[in-house]
């Protein structure tokens, strides 16, 4: 019989610590509390490292501290930019991060452990130009991803009644010189030239002659 009451006694000691426990996580709980924040997607940081410096895009330098160092840069038309204390540096090719260590390196002169950030403000590289009497305006089309050259013809409004069609050009300048591709468009249109509507690179021009 004693033995049967000390169960019992195990028993309700052990329900009544469940029950503790349990009001305490529940004391502990706030139902209104914002969801836990989901750190920024990886492959959106690698994309910003891996980005190209280009002409004329414009840069902002951050030294750690040293604010007389600090600032915009704008990348020139000979691909480099004016650092304080370092002067030139070709900055055109490389990515932020490569630009940085560079001219951290090239700190070490003048400040102890530099701490050096190369962030793009204006990515003004990353355009093709469309131009000719054959194409409705002409101007610039900023790039993204994979664009082609259909799309930078229809962002700039299409060809007018009077493009030659068949004559479209594509000039890209290469480590080896330009190089010049040709678009029909009526050949694509009708599906028997399909490989010819290029992926556009930074700097391509898209000549429409009429």
């Amino acid at each position: 019989m004693r033995s049967i009451q000390k169960i019992r006694v195990l028993r309700a000691a052990t329900i009544a610590t469940l029950v503790a426990f349990v009001l305490a996580g529940c004391a502990n709980f706030d139902p209104f509390a914002p969801p836990p924040s989901t750190p920024p997607a990886a492959d959106e940081d690698d994309a910003s490292r891996a980005y190209r410096i280009g002409v004329p895009d414009l840069l902002e330098l951050t030294v750690w501290q040293h604010e007389d160092v600090s600032g915009p840069l704008l990348v020139r038309s000979d691909g480099k930019v004016s650092v304080p204390l370092l002067g030139d540096v070709r900055a055109e090719g490389r990515t932020p991060k490569e630009l940085a260590d560079v001219i951290r390196q090239g700190l070490r002169d003048y400040i102890a452990k530099p701490r050096v950030d190369v962030a793009v403000t204006e990515m003004n590289s990353q355009v093709v130009s469309v131009i000719g009497g054959g194409i409705e305006r002409e101007g610039q089309v900023e790039l993204q991803r994979s664009t082609r050259v259909i799309e930078a013809i229809a962002a700039m409004g299409g060809l007018t009644p009077f493009a030659k069609k068949r004559r479209i050009r594509v000039l890209r300048n290469t480590p080896d010189g330009q190089v010049e591709y040709r678009f029909d468009y009526t050949a694509f249109v009708d599906g028997k030239a399909p490989d010819s509507n290029l992926v556009l690179e930074a700097g391509d021009t898209i000549i429409v002659p009429d």
